[in-house]
């Protein structure tokens, strides 16, 4: 058993009425003049008012026009205003881009480079302000990762930034937080999840631990992501989606992710489709070129999520396991090809150029791509 490090938030607090435990937090790492991090959905949907009411202080400065997917120049415009704000405490609400966002804003609150200068791993030392996250959607796992992902607008493609000082001092998981996400965002977002754990359990850099996560985390979202598309009152459903893309952001944020995400980048970079839409069109098509080099673990995924007997052939339970996650897509509403994105065939060769580059994921792939394996994905997705 090779040594393996496991990374996560300071605290996590899970189950419904989780956000009653805020106020407590807050007080806790002494924050007495913080920033609140969101977007416009959150606020729209009324769940900026929920938060306020558990604050235990009026927020210093309120920053709630966090965009999907944010490119670099707007965090360095609001690490300007954050800096002149002068709190010691950020706490973010909402989906994946806010909480990364939330995540750079307060590791760089001290930090006087740009921020481009950032992209890769190790490079942010130290984190001065303490972070509260809590997470509004089921799929990105952003509450227990050190990551954030922001678009580069000028090499258009999607950039990681990697440090421990991204991990939130807390992560507060309450599933009723995400009743009001809407559809088109609970499937993206699901099945982003369901990619997280199942890139995580067949990363060449799993270990037992990751795998004992991501094996209960595909369960749940594989059985919960239709229910809670279909109705997004269930609170079941939701709870189970919200655990399991929790459980799925632990065994991806220390087994990693592989080509599902290095070739959902540029789509995301170039025709900015939502990270989850982007992992979520290529995951059957990457599933496909890695099956004969994971064969072992995907037999062992077609058993866990019963898609097919247990005395089932080896090759006829991955194919079958392959056509239930085709279905699953399609039962929340992706669509199945790039075209139906309106994205021109003749740009795949440059995306399949710009994939290859994402050597950070690539290298955890149990396939390691070339260009041309690269390009035939895309041309199979198109």
């Amino acid at each position: 058993m090779k040594i393996s490090e496991f990374k996560t938030a300071g605290k996590l607090i899970t189950g419904p009425g989780a956000i009653n435990a805020l106020a407590d937090e807050v007080n806790r790492l002494k924050m007495t003049s913080l920033a609140i991090i969101t977007d416009k959905g959150v606020s729209q949907a009324g769940l900026f008012e929920q938060l306020l009411a558990k604050l235990p202080i009026e927020p210093s400065i309120v920053i709630d026009d966090i965009p999907p997917e944010p490119e670099v120049n707007v965090i360095e415009e609001k690490v300007r205003l954050l800096k002149k704000s002068k709190v010691n405490g950020v706490v973010a609400l909402g989906g994946g881009s806010a909480i990364d966002a939330a995540k750079v804003l307060a590791a760089t609150y001290d930090y006087s480079g740009s921020i481009s200068d950032l992209f890769g791993e190790n490079l942010i030392k130290e984190r001065n302000i303490p972070l509260i996250v809590l997470p509004t959607t089921a799929g990105t796992g952003s509450e227990v990762t050190n990551i954030a992902i922001l678009s580069d607008p000028i090499e258009q493609v999607k950039k990681g930034i990697v440090s421990h000082c991204l991990l939130p001092d807390v992560a507060i998981v309450a599933p009723e937080m995400t009743l009001s996400c809407p559809k088109a965002i609970t499937a993206a977002s699901g099945v982003d999840a369901f990619v997280h754990a199942l890139e995580a359990f067949i990363s060449v850099n799993a270990s037992p631990i990751t795998d004992a996560l991501a094996e209960k985390a595909m369960t749940l979202i594989f059985n919960a992501l239709p229910h809670a598309y279909r109705n997004g009152e269930n609170l079941v459903a939701r709870e189970q989606m919200a655990t399991g893309s929790l459980m799925a952001g632990l065994a991806f944020g220390n087994a990693g992710v592989g080509a599902v995400h290095a070739l959902a980048y540029p789509l995301g970079g170039r025709f900015h489709l939502s990270h989850g839409m982007s992992n979520a069109v290529m995951l059957p098509h990457v599933l496909r070129a890695n099956a004969p080099f994971c064969s072992d673990k995907l037999f062992s995924v077609a058993l866990l999520l019963k898609v097919c007997p247990p005395d089932t052939r080896k090759e006829k339970a991955i194919a079958t396991l392959l056509d239930a996650v085709d279905k699953l897509c399609i039962d929340v509403g992706i669509p199945r090809t790039l075209r139906e994105f309106d994205i021109p065939e003749q740009v795949i060769p440059q995306l399949a150029e710009d994939a290859s580059k994402v050597t950070r994921l690539l290298r955890n792939n149990p396939k390691q791509l070339t260009v041309e394996d690269i390009e035939n994905i895309y041309r199979n997705a198109y």
